[in-house]
């Protein structure tokens, strides 16, 4: 409610709308406001509530669904959009890790939408987030053939990281992407 009325037009996003959805059972003290403003303090602490804020364009306001918290309307990004917002920025799920456990939750879900999760891909215009989720796809769900056949086809190019907070040491050349060795072992990560 705080956000809504500080940082609007805004959204709740990240780890917080994942825990809005059920994607994760991590309770997470910061909250997650994607906002058109460009303030300068992107840590806040108001009322005794922690939050993260991140820039987007106004174009980007999209999958977003209104939601009531008491007599007052939020803007929550949808289940699709909360993991396109995580792809892009993997610090926005509490990193690689913890992204990639709301991935898996988000595609064993009746939430699970990776027609409209690329839709909204080709939309934001991230090049990194194909990369990131044919990767992640091939490794974890890759009986998901066409979504992973559509990521390939949207490369763009240069290299991204999986993770751009984390070391790497392999570059996969089919994604280009960084990874860590870790995560190219048969080992779940």
């Amino acid at each position: 409610m705080i956000a809504g009325q500080l940082y609007g037009p805004c959204y709740i996003g990240g780890w917080s709308a994942a825990e809005y959805w059920d994607l994760t059972e991590q309770i997470f003290r910061t909250v997650v406001v994607m906002t058109v403003q460009h303030p300068r303090d992107r840590n806040p602490t108001i009322k005794q509530t922690d939050f993260l804020l991140r820039s987007v364009q106004e174009k980007a306001l999209f999958g977003v669904k209104s939601v009531w918290r008491g007599q007052v309307k939020v803007d929550v990004s949808d289940p699709t959009r909360t993991m396109l917002d995580m792809l892009s920025d993997p610090q926005l799920g509490g990193g690689i890790r913890s992204t990639v456990d709301m991935l898996k939750n988000y595609l064993r879900s009746e939430k699970k939408d990776l027609a409209l999760l690329l839709d909204y891909a080709n939309r934001l215009g991230n090049g990194a987030v194909f990369k990131r989720l044919g990767f992640l796809l091939e490794k974890f769900s890759p009986d998901d053939q066409e979504a992973i056949a559509q990521c390939r086809e949207r490369l763009t190019t240069g290299n991204a990281k999986l993770d751009p907070a984390l070391e790497t040491d392999k570059l996969v050349t089919r994604w280009r992407l960084w990874v860590p060795q870790r995560w190219l072992e048969d080992v779940a990560v």
